[in-house]
């Protein structure tokens, strides 16, 4: 039967206290003083207060006793009689909360209840026979009330508190009884896993399973003595959690933390672990360096390294000078995405890429870390390979900026021209994610797993052909070309860089030796023909070590080298100006052309002869120079300027016949050399021509043209013809070799036979 009472309210915060059972309560907290106070020695409402909310239902409970416990802190004994549900608050003495309670009756019992009520009394005394606890089997046993027998399932050390909640609100003794059944059988079926687990691994167990659990439980032993190995997993533990880690790298560093701690040391994976950590706790998660913003000592640095490519010099100050804004207003942050540019110095081998590179560091103010590419054809290299492998490691990109110490280093991607692809995959298009600014902020390496933000490093990458690049590679970067030096830029290149290094290589003083301008200058013309000057820095370290020689035999200091003395230390000069080699005969004309190693001459040889009429062509030509000799004599034909080529046996040749060569650009070169074959009037010895041809005689741009006039300037060329369309690239061309060269743009082959083929006039005379 109900009832209504007026009581204080008792909260339990840790527990759950149903009717029947009798339980101590510290009086620690005010409220609960209060409620017992409240009280004066009769009732109160005990109600579970979990995570700061009061239950809808409490139990009436009578406080047995109240005083202290043996350690001096005072408490009082309840014991829950019935349920009461919580009703409006109302008035009372003291500072406790008093509410309405109306008391509730279970539920009618009926046969089910009973079936249910035996079934789950065999369940629990089978579990407490298992414990040995006979007392409370006892107690089990002669509670015939199937609702107190459910409400004795608040002792229940597998029922948590929320289980005894639900089972203090639900007043329908049989629904209390299948939900203790349930809960019950599901913890037995998990004690009998957990038993056969245990006795399987008993059973099993051989020598090295025995040690492991040994070892486990000793490091148990020792963390809770606080006496960890400082060699051992406490120490990883320890690293992860001092180092400065960004919070996704914590946590994905703290699980690996957990599997080492729960692996053998002679598994494996124990080790796979220990040197990911390693490699982890080795990066800089958070060490940059600061910019240099001061413009004026860049450009400064980048002077004292490199003399002339002031093309370049300039954008690389335009780059900084864009990082230095973007530094100010906070738009370069870690973590976020820098201003995506990445720059591809393009030229041919020994003009400076690398070493601007460098340069570019040094004017930065930044780490550099140099990473080549040639010759790479795993993708794992750029990405890493998965830890399961057997030496398996970090890609090369990880691998600098942990080299570098920062995370916004320069790091110089070399030779990425020369980047192949096989069947393990395409290293070009891991790179694609590097070099994109919209992605490289979560580059995921293969290795470490966790993102890695790219964005503030500065990649510079080098290539000698810009062809050679894969598209979708060099859509992401902006070419910066190196096109190589002039005469002059290379002295001062000799006389100021060069000639001091190989002095300090070869031991000497620089008093020792002294270099005039002359035999710089034959040096850089007439013992070398490069774009760039390794050449020439081999020849000075050749020179260099004859004076060594002469020094240590007597010879006194200072030596002065002149051109007589280069030609005792280096022979007699190799090159000698193109157009002296040449005989002014008809037939023969001279192309410019593009190599890897920069700009070069290109001669082209037409003859005839009596005999079948019919085309031969060698010196391995590819397919489009094959067709530029076809288009060619169409041309010439059609326009009456064939002469007996037609019936005539014909010979067209390329000297330098080992080495493959194609491309539209000697169009011009072999129409002239046919017309100048067909007309009798030889090409002008002075005259070195580019530019592809079309049927209708006109003449299409070209690339490489600031390479190829270089190349006609030291070949001692003094005209050259272009295409008109490429006249805006003379802009490009330094003033030195501007005033040396007649460029002359023409937009039709008539113009060029006009121009290269020595006038009739003279053929006539001579």
């Amino acid at each position: 039967m109900t009832q209504t009472l007026k009581l204080p309210v008792l909260p339990l915060t840790d527990s759950v206290v149903l009717p029947g059972m009798v339980v101590p309560v510290r009086l620690d907290a005010p409220e609960v003083q209060a409620a017992v106070d409240a009280a004066e020695g009769k009732k109160v409402l005990v109600v579970p207060r979990l995570d700061g909310k009061y239950a809808a239902i409490g139990v009436v409970a009578v406080l047995e006793q109240i005083g202290r416990l043996p350690n001096g802190d005072r408490a009082a004994v309840v014991r829950g009689e019935t349920r009461a549900r919580i009703g409006s608050g109302v008035t009372g003495p003291g500072s406790a909360l008093w509410v309405e309670a109306e008391t509730v009756d279970d539920s009618p019992v009926t046969g089910r209840t009973h079936e249910l009520a035996k079934e789950y009394k065999a369940l629990v005394v089978g579990i407490l026979q298992q414990r040995n606890a006979w007392q409370v089997i006892d107690s089990v046993q002669q509670t015939t009330d199937p609702g107190q027998l459910a409400d004795l399932a608040g002792w229940a050390s597998w029922l948590d508190n929320s289980h005894k909640l639900e089972l203090l609100a639900e007043t329908d003794v049989t629904r209390r009884l299948e939900k203790l059944l349930e809960w019950t059988k599901e913890h037995v079926a998990e004690q009998e896993v957990t038993e056969k687990i245990s006795n399987d691994v008993r059973e099993g167990m051989e020598k090295q399973q025995r040690e492991f659990l040994l070892r486990q439980q000793l490091a148990a032993i020792r963390k809770e003595l606080g006496e960890g190995d400082p060699e051992g997993e406490d120490d990883y533990r320890a690293r992860v959690e001092a180092a400065d880690l960004p919070e996704h790298v914590r946590k994905a560093a703290l699980t690996e933390v957990g599997k080492l701690e729960r692996a053998s040391d002679q598994s494996p994976e124990s080790g796979w672990i220990r040197t990911w950590l390693d490699t982890i706790l080795d990066m800089p998660w958070h060490e940059t360096t600061v910019d240099t913003d001061d413009l004026v000592e860049a450009r400064r640095i980048l002077d004292a390294d490199h003399a002339g490519l002031d093309d370049v010099k300039e954008r690389l100050v335009e780059f900084l000078a864009v990082r230095s804004r973007r530094n100010r207003k906070g738009l370069d942050t870690v973590g976020g995405r820098g201003s995506g540019a990445v720059l591809a110095l393009v030229g041919p081998p020994g003009v400076g890429k690398t070493s601007l590179g460098e340069s570019v560091a040094r004017a930065l103010g930044r780490k550099f870390v140099r990473v080549a590419l040639g010759g790479v054809r795993d993708e794992a290299e750029i990405r890493g390979h998965r830890r399961t492998y057997v030496g398996a490691l970090p890609g090369r990109i990880v691998r600098a900026v942990r080299e570098a110490g920062t995370m916004n280093p320069v790091v110089l991607l070399d030779e990425i021209d020369k980047v192949g692809s096989d069947y393990r995959g395409d290293p070009s298009a891991a790179l694609l994610e590097v070099l994109d600014p919209a992605q490289n902020h979560t580059f995921r390496d293969h290795y470490l797993e966790v993102d890695l933000d790219l964005s503030n490093v500065l990649f510079l990458a080098t290539a000698n052909v810009g062809e050679a690049i894969p598209g979708p590679l060099a859509d992401r970067m902006e070419v910066v070309t190196l096109d190589g030096y002039t005469e002059q830029e290379k002295i001062a290149i000799a006389r100021d860089h060069l000639l001091p290094r190989q002095v300090e290589k070869a031991g000497l003083e620089p008093t020792d030796v002294e270099f005039s301008e002359v035999a710089l200058g034959m040096i850089a013309a007439e013992y070398t023909r490069e774009a760039g000057v390794r050449q020439l820095e081999r020849g000075l370290a050749k020179v260099l070590r004859k004076a060594a020689v002469g020094l240590d035999s007597g010879q006194e200091a200072p030596i002065h080298v002149d051109a007589d003395t280069l030609v005792k230390y280096l022979g007699r000069p190799k090159f000698t100006p193109e157009s002296a080699e040449r005989t002014s005969v008809p037939g023969v004309a001279t192309g410019l052309a593009v190599t890897g190693a920069g700009g070069d001459v290109l001669f082209i040889e037409a003859t005839k002869m009596d005999g079948d009429p019919g085309l031969t062509i060698t010196g391995q030509l590819g397919e489009v120079m094959t067709e530029s000799v076809s288009i060619a004599l169409s041309y010439l034909r059609s326009r009456g300027l064939a002469g007996d080529l037609a019936s005539k046996k014909l010979h067209v040749h390329v000297p330098a016949g080992a080495v493959p060569k194609d491309g539209p650009s000697a169009g011009v070169t072999m129409t002239t050399a046919l017309a100048s074959l067909a007309s009798g009037r030889p090409v002008r010895s002075s005259v070195g021509m580019t530019g592809e041809v079309t049927l209708q005689g006109k003449v299409l741009p070209i690339g490489g043209v600031k390479q190829k006039l270089l190349a006609a300037h030291r070949a001692g060329l003094t005209d050259v013809i272009i295409p008109k369309r490429n006249e805006p690239d003379l802009d490009d061309l330094p003033e030195s070799v501007r005033g040396e060269l007649r460029v002359h743009p023409v937009a039709d082959v008539s113009e060029v036979l006009e121009i290269a083929l020595e006038p009739v006039e003279q053929r006539t005379a001579a």
